[in-house]
């Protein structure tokens, strides 16, 4: 995980000049080249430059910064340094070791002794509440019908527990324990296609938050419900569910994802006055969280994730500036030193959210060599992406219409389209 070092002099100046965040962010975009370059700073962008998620801005920002301030980057606390490893959001363990590790942890507990005893020891319960964990962090990469199959074998071995004698204290344990696996099984069989699956665990996970009154579970198993949704284009239902979850969530990652769900279906209705307040809010909650020791954990919503929901609110919005400006963040925070990504999936949306961009201007080539870009990321789960694809082949053939390079894109999204309907036909009708 990167270590976050605060910027203690960037705070400084801005309290030293009676600024909150918001002002300053406006001041930023007022300066001269804040106005050249329509620079879109906002209170979340300063707010991770004092926290020191962000090493070293991109030249214009620095520019801006020293118009504003009269002081080098250098001078406001900012490293050039290894500016990369500010920007990644890296696990401590990558795909297949993080399966391995998890395998041990059921190896080293005996399971097969411990489903036989009377009782559970806490050693067992930390282990398996370790072992969860880590499937979950898994979640971003490795193959769904991998993970979907050693969390059946999981819950399987759990229930096996759950059936035992166990104090009031143990089975709650193993009931929030139970109801996390459940609900990453439900994210899986979606991702597989596999809807009924998917909507059957999602309730499952919900009643076992209801039953111990665990109220960011229960939030979890909402936002999965806003979900499926905004891909199944419900909108309406998208922002009923995620509000709902709101009501329960409590302050936690899931009421910032349900936030940004929200914000999501009012964008795609073009609500854009209350997507923005839902993005402010969430942006707010998110604020008030520490840094997260696992970002890459599924149920976790580390700080750069707010970033790559915005790109794609403010693509649906129209707002071209702004989706671009928080895109190529999004591309930059998680492409390594060697090119490769630490989270395909969101980069691969945020070339759509570019691509889509630049076919509004009228840039032909820019938005079809960014669509292609997106198509050819390997990533585990094709349901969003095809569905993010298909909105931009409606931009390029609606924009260019007889153009080559719009046919070939739609020829390419096809060819994805038809993988997906194959495995899930129902969902794309």
């Amino acid at each position: 995980m990167p270590d976050y070092v605060p910027n203690v002099r960037l705070r400084a100046w801005r309290n030293q000049e009676h600024l909150n965040r918001a002002q300053m962010a406006e001041k930023i975009n007022a300066t001269p080249i804040g106005l050249a370059q329509r620079l879109t700073c906002d209170e979340e962008r300063i707010r991770r430059w004092e926290a020191g998620e962000v090493k070293w801005p991109r030249t214009e920002y620095r520019l801006a910064l020293t118009q504003l301030t009269g002081k080098e980057p250098e001078d406001l606390g900012f490293s050039q340094g290894r500016q990369n490893e500010s920007r990644l959001i890296e696990a401590r363990v990558i795909p297949a070791d993080a399966l391995r590790a998890e395998a041990d942890l059921y190896g080293t507990m005996e399971l097969a002794q411990q489903l036989q005893a009377s009782d559970v020891g806490t050693g067992t319960l930390e282990a398996l509440a370790e072992a969860v964990d880590l499937l979950c962090r898994a979640y971003p990469v490795v193959p769904a019908s991998t993970l979907r199959d050693r969390t059946q074998k999981r819950l399987a071995q759990i229930n096996h527990l759950l059936a035992g004698r166990l104090t009031l204290d143990q089975h709650r344990e193993l009931l929030v324990i139970t109801g996390w696996l459940t609900a990453l099984l439900g994210c899986v069989h979606y991702d597989l296609g596999e809807r009924e699956e998917a909507e059957t665990a999602r309730r499952a996970a919900f009643e076992m938050g209801r039953q111990v009154g665990h109220g960011e579970l229960m939030g979890w198993a909402h936002e999965m419900s806003a979900w499926f949704a905004l891909v199944e284009g419900r909108y309406e239902d998208v922002v009923t569910a995620a509000r709902m979850g709101q009501a329960v969530a409590g302050t936690s990652s899931a009421m910032v994802q349900l936030t940004l769900q929200e914000a999501r279906g009012l964008a795609r209705i073009g609500d854009r006055r209350e997507a923005d307040r839902a993005l402010s809010r969430g942006a707010e909650v998110l604020s008030s969280l520490p840094t997260p020791d696992h970002p890459d954990h599924h149920f976790v919503f580390d700080h750069s994730k707010w970033v790559f929901y915005a790109a794609t609110c403010y693509t649906w919005l129209a707002d071209d500036d702004r989706a671009e400006e928080h895109a190529r963040e999004t591309i930059q925070m998680h492409t390594r030193s060697d090119g490769t990504s630490n989270a395909p999936m969101r980069v691969a949306d945020a070339h759509i959210d570019l691509a889509i961009v630049h076919a509004r201007r009228g840039e032909l080539d820019a938005a079809v060599e960014e669509g292609m870009t997106a198509l050819d990321i390997d990533r585990r789960s094709l349901t969003d992406l095809v569905n993010r694809a298909g909105d931009l082949d409606r931009v390029l053939r609606h924009r260019f219409r007889r153009e080559t390079l719009a046919e070939e894109f739609h020829a390419r999204f096809m060819v994805a389209r038809r993988a997906l309907t194959s495995r899930q036909p129902e969902l794309l009708d």
